[in-house]
């Protein structure tokens, strides 16, 4: 599948290329099962082909691999042309997993090659997109924040709307400190996704970053706790002191106490808390489901 850091290395001989009836098989039909491949039947003689096969070609580099071009000489190759009945030229032919699925003859204005490129790159789902926020999450997990960001951008230039990577590069830029331009992505997020759960939880994110930004040391506020094991306000600092500390389910379990103590305090500050951070993880995070099931057995307790 397309993977976006490869798109933006692959040379264009990899994304086009001259076939001939020894390679046909290879160069299309087989390799349309991996993507869709578009094939020019051209010929030096033809005027059109020589507009229409640039205009083709530009339009493939464009899409970045998510689709792939073949051009075919007619009249070096006139068994595949025979066996196609091609009648005139230009003609193109867009094949998917082994079988042509669309095509058109005779040259066509940019916006048209644009619209059918579009078609045709649809056929493959989402174009590895999916593999490729995996991977920024990857990056992002182990650091390469840098990597992480340039790689959701990228999504986002395919995608602008693509929330699991808007979210992310929200988070990549938390990841490298920048907050301001943290909270600018969230409050200029497109309208289509600004409600999106990787959005909201970018935006958790940034409200925890913000809290641990003015935490007090670790060491200071446990003491305070600890001489005092009824002071909220201490408790609910260290949680904050935990977090910046990137000891998540520490903090948690500092609010859950809290919470026990007293769920009224400061209006329910630590419940509202929690669910902060349950929102900043995701779902399925084993900090998020018990911290969860222990606070539902103390709501309903």
């Amino acid at each position: 599948m397309f993977g976006l850091n490869d798109a933006a290395a692959t040379p264009k001989g990899d994304l086009i290329k001259d076939s001939s009836e020894a390679t046909f098989m290879q160069d299309v039909i087989e390799a349309s099962r991996e993507v869709p491949v578009i094939v020019d039947f051209w010929a030096p003689w033809c005027g059109p082909c020589k507009t229409l096969g640039p205009a083709l070609e530009a339009a493939v580099i464009e899409a970045r691999g998510k689709v792939r071009m073949v051009k075919v000489n007619v009249d070096e190759n006139q068994m595949i042309a025979g066996q196609l009945r091609i009648q005139s030229i230009p003609t193109v032919y867009a094949f998917w997993q082994g079988q042509p699925v669309d095509g058109f003859q005779g040259a066509v204005p940019g916006s048209e090659i644009k619209k059918f490129i579009d078609r045709i790159s649809a056929l493959a789902g989402d174009g590895g997109l999916a593999e490729a926020i995996e991977a920024a999450e990857a990056m992002l997990t182990e650091g390469a924040a840098v990597d992480a960001a340039e790689t959701f951008a990228a999504i986002l230039g395919e995608e602008p709307e693509n929330a699991a990577a808007y979210g992310g590069l929200i988070r990549a830029h938390l990841a490298l400190g920048n907050l301001d331009q943290a909270e600018a992505f969230a409050a200029n997020a497109p309208a289509a996704i600004a409600r999106a759960k990787e959005v909201e939880a970018a935006r958790a994110q940034i409200e925890l970053a913000k809290q641990a930004a003015n935490a007090g040391p670790v060491a200071d506020l446990e003491a305070a706790v600890a001489a005092d094991p009824d002071n909220h306000q201490a408790r609910f600092d260290l949680a904050a002191a935990l977090l910046a500390a990137n000891q998540t389910e520490a903090a948690v379990d500092q609010l859950l106490e809290l919470f026990r103590r007293d769920r009224e305090w400061n209006d329910g500050a630590a419940k509202t808390q929690l669910f902060t951070i349950f929102d900043a993880l995701t779902p399925k995070d084993p900090i998020v489901l018990k911290g969860r099931r222990k606070l539902s057995s103390m709501i309903f307790a």
